[in-house]
C-alpha cells in the first residue's frame, strides 16, 4: 500500500479521496495518535509532567493544523500593539529549519540556518529573540539576557506544554480545519476540542473558512495588508505594491500556503506566474531562475535569499502587517488574567 503525501493532504480538504484500506489504516493511526495527545495533556494537567512557569506573563500564538496559517505576521502585530500599550516584548521560537541545534540570541545578521527564518523577521523589527527547543528554556536565557522584557510571545508553542502560559491564541486560514481529524487522517495536531481550553482566548482566521462544528470563541478577522515593496539588494528602494498593477511577474513562495501569497498580488492586479517551494525551503541561488520579470517574494523567504541577491535589481520584497476586524483586546485579555501587575509604571 503507497501512500503520497500530496494525495494523503488533498485528502484532508476535500481535493481527493483516498481508497477504503488506505482510510480505515489512515483513521486508526489517527485513533492512536489522539489516544497520545490526550494522554500527554492529562499528564501534564495532574502535574505528573511539570510545567515551567516564567517570571512574566506569557502569550502562547499557536495553530491547530499542520502547515503556516499566518502565525508569523500575528507575532509581529501582537507585540506591535503590546509595545504601544507599554508593554516591554520578547520573542522565543524553537527556530524551525535550522541547522544549529541549543538555545541562542538571535540577531539581524544571523544566518537563517542558524536561527530559522521567523525569528530572523522579529529581530530585523528590533525584538529581543531567543530560539531553542525547549520554550521554557529559551525563555528564561531571553530573560536573563534582557532583563527589561516583561512579557513574552511565543510563536508556534501550542503543543509545547512544557511552557506555563497565560494567553493562548490560535491562528487559521480559509483551509479551516479541513475535515476536522487528527493527524494523519485530517490536518489537526489536536482535536478541536483544543479550543475550548479557558486560556484559548480568541481565534483569528484568515480568509473565509467552512466554521461549523467549531466551538464558540471569540473569533477575529484577520487581513494581510502589503507594506511597500523594497529590492532585496537595496531595502531603501521602495515603491508601493500597486506600481506593479499590469505587470507580470514571477512570484515565489516557501510558506505554508504559497496561493495566499500569490492571491494577494493577483487582487493588487499583478499578472502573477507562481512558483511554490516547501515550507521554510532553504532557498539557493539556482532555485529562483533568471528572468527579467521583476521577481517577487515574501519577507520570510527574503531572508534565506539576500546572501545571494548581488547585482538582481529585479527581486524585491513585499510585506505585510496583519489587521484585526475587532480589534484585538490585548489590554482586557491581559487584565483578566491578572498579569497586568507585573508591569513597572508606565
Amino acid at each position: 500500500m503507497i501512500f503520497r503525501p500530496q494525495e494523503i493532504e488533498a485528502s484532508w480538504y476535500g481535493r481527493g479521496r483516498l481508497g477504503l484500506l488506505q482510510t480505515a489504516l489512515l483513521r486508526l493511526l489517527s485513533w492512536i495518535s489522539g489516544l497520545a495527545v490526550w494522554v500527554r495533556r492529562y499528564l501534564y494537567l495532574r502535574g505528573v509532567l511539570k510545567q515551567i512557569r516564567l517570571p512574566v506573563p506569557v502569550l502562547v500564538v499557536g495553530n491547530l493544523i499542520v502547515g503556516g496559517a499566518g502565525k508569523t505576521p500575528v507575532a509581529l502585530s501582537l507585540a506591535q500593539q503590546l509595545k504601544d500599550l507599554g508593554w516591554r516584548p520578547g520573542i522565543i521560537s524553537r527556530g524551525y529549519g535550522r541547522k544549529v541545534p541549543g538555545i541562542r540570541a538571535v540577531g539581524v545578521g544571523d544566518s537563517p540556518q542558524h536561527v530559522g527564518d521567523e525569528p530572523l523577521l522579529y529581530a530585523q523589527q528590533g525584538f529581543p529573540v531567543f530560539v531553542g527547543e525547549k520554550r521554557a528554556e529559551a525563555g528564561r536565557a531571553l530573560l536573563a539576557a534582557n532583563p527589561g522584557v516583561n512579557i513574552l510571545i511565543a510563536d508556534d508553542g501550542l503543543q509545547h506544554l512544557n511552557l506555563a502560559r497565560d494567553l493562548e491564541i490560535v491562528v487559521f486560514d480559509e483551509r479551516g480545519v479541513g475535515n476536522g481529524l487528527l493527524l494523519p487522517a485530517g490536518p489537526l495536531r489536536e482535536p478541536l476540542t483544543r479550543l475550548e481550553d479557558p486560556l484559548v482566548r480568541g481565534l483569528i482566521v484568515q480568509g473565509t473558512p467552512d466554521q461549523s462544528g467549531w466551538p464558540v470563541r471569540p473569533r477575529f478577522e484577520m487581513s494581510l495588508v502589503p507594506d511597500a515593496v523594497y529590492a532585496l539588494n537595496q531595502p531603501d528602494r521602495k515603491s508601493p505594491l500597486k506600481d506593479f498593477a499590469g505587470q507580470s511577474v514571477l512570484a515565489i513562495a516557501g510558506i505554508g500556503h504559497p496561493e495566499r501569497f500569490f492571491n494577494m498580488l493577483r487582487h493588487a492586479g499583478i499578472r502573477v506566474e507562481g512558483l511554490r517551494f516547501p515550507d521554510h525551503h532553504d532557498f539557493q541561488a539556482k532555485d529562483i531562475p533568471s528572468t527579467s520579470l521583476p521577481v517577487m517574494m515574501t519577507e520570510k523567504d527574503a531572508v534565506k535569499c539576500r546572501d545571494f541577491a548581488g547585482r538582481h535589481d529585479n527581486w524585491f520584497v513585499v510585506p505585510v502587517s496583519a489587521r484585526f476586524t475587532p480589534a484585538l483586546p490585548l489590554a482586557e485579555w491581559l487584565s483578566d488574567h491578572n498579569a497586568a501587575s507585573t508591569i513597572e509604571s508606565r
